[in-house]
């Protein structure tokens, strides 16, 4: 089957955590016999930022990592209908313009072939509703939704069971243990500083209990204002600036262990639902360590595929266990990545995605 989605961006991973999951699950589909094609506005934020960050070099680890991964750009209403003709399945992430999924709605509804989905990654539905209410999705076919808590959202909203639960995952032919290992110190932490919405957080179970226990701590990501650069140098932690999500193998392979801190919004609103960061570190086989969230679907087996501390206190103890502990290190990678190679994999998602395209009506198994 041809699948058209259509992104915030497929190139830029600055500050665009989506562009990690759709790429993984394109190159799955692909690797089943179908055709895909990512569609990005030609001046999209994410890209623009990169650039200005970067330069033409920021993308080069998503060509090297990518060169199979088709895309196209857009500029107005009649590039997206040119784009998608010929398409079986249409997907639409939520990060773009309200005029582009009317759009696409319209042409659905005035008969297009298409079976056309909406892709919610975000706590926006929960944080800020009216925002995704300002979307026209009379004429899409569903929702998928990153996690049982916002499906749920959608259907209170009315959509039934076309709301359906597609959670993200690791793109494990790129994130995998090294080939060989070397030598690995400290600690890392990779994400954005981001709005305000996790930096109490952050102190408290990672900048705090790393200096506790003397731990050296590497931190990665972009958007960090200068009081959060302050808070890093008050705890010794060193900042690596913008990593391309393509390249993280490699800084995981460097390190011992790795922290996930979640966003409030994600534990208090839409609990059960992890970043895609805890799938690509454990498909690492690197350990580790996660401020509380509530696994509310089983998608892990806490304490055994990474540890949970409730508080600052028991960060610290499973920091120092960690890096002091070989074999805790080695049990903890051999789980997680087990359970990421079981279940968590773009190409179990990519099934998935094909089953849910099936029971929605969709020409599944035309061939490419």
């Amino acid at each position: 089957m041809n699948v058209v989605w259509f992104t915030h961006s497929l190139r830029s991973c600055w500050n665009h955590g989506n562009a990690h999951f759709l790429r993984g699950v394109l190159r799955a589909l692909q690797a089943k016999g179908h055709r895909t094609l990512a569609c990005e506005p030609a001046a999209g934020w994410s890209l623009e930022n990169l650039l200005r960050d970067q330069g033409a070099p920021g993308l080069a680890a998503f060509e090297a990592g990518y060169p199979d991964l088709n895309w196209a750009s857009h500029a107005g209403p009649a590039d997206v209908e040119r784009l998608v003709q010929g398409a079986d399945a249409v997907v639409v992430h939520e990060w773009n313009d309200p005029w582009l999924v009317a759009l696409l709605g319209t042409l659905r509804r005035r008969g297009a072939r298409f079976t056309l989905l909406f892709h919610d990654t975000h706590h926006r539905a929960v944080s800020d509703p009216q925002a995704i209410r300002a979307f026209d999705l009379s004429g899409y076919d569903g929702v998928l939704a990153f996690g049982e808590a916002l499906s749920e959202v959608y259907r209170r909203w009315g959509w039934g069971e076309r709301a359906i639960t597609w959670h993200e995952a690791a793109d494990t032919t790129l994130f995998r243990p090294p080939k060989d290992e070397g030598v690995r110190r400290g600690a890392v932490w990779i994400g954005n500083w981001g709005d305000g919405e996790r930096s109490a957080e952050l102190e408290s179970f990672l900048l705090r209990p790393a200096a506790a226990v003397g731990l050296p701590l590497d931190v990665h990501g972009v958007r960090y204002p200068a009081d959060a650069l302050r808070a890093l140098a008050a705890h010794r932690a060193v900042y690596r600036g913008w990593v391309a999500n393509a390249a993280v193998p490699e800084v995981f392979a460097r390190h011992l262990l790795t922290v996930h801190v979640p966003r409030r919004h994600y534990v208090r609103l839409l609990p059960g639902i992890p970043t895609i960061r805890v799938f690509e570190a454990l498909a690492c086989g690197i350990p580790l360590v996660s401020a509380p969230w509530e696994d509310r679907e089983g998608l892990f087996r806490p304490g055994e595929d990474f540890l949970v501390a409730r508080d600052e206190t028991a960060m610290a103890g499973h920091l120092r266990a960690l890096r002091d502990d070989a074999g805790l290190r080695e049990a903890l990678a051999a789980s997680g990545l087990a359970r990421v190679r079981a279940r968590h994999s773009c190409e179990h998602r990519a099934a998935e995605l094909l089953a849910h395209l099936a029971r929605l009506g969709a020409r599944v198994e035309q061939p490419a």
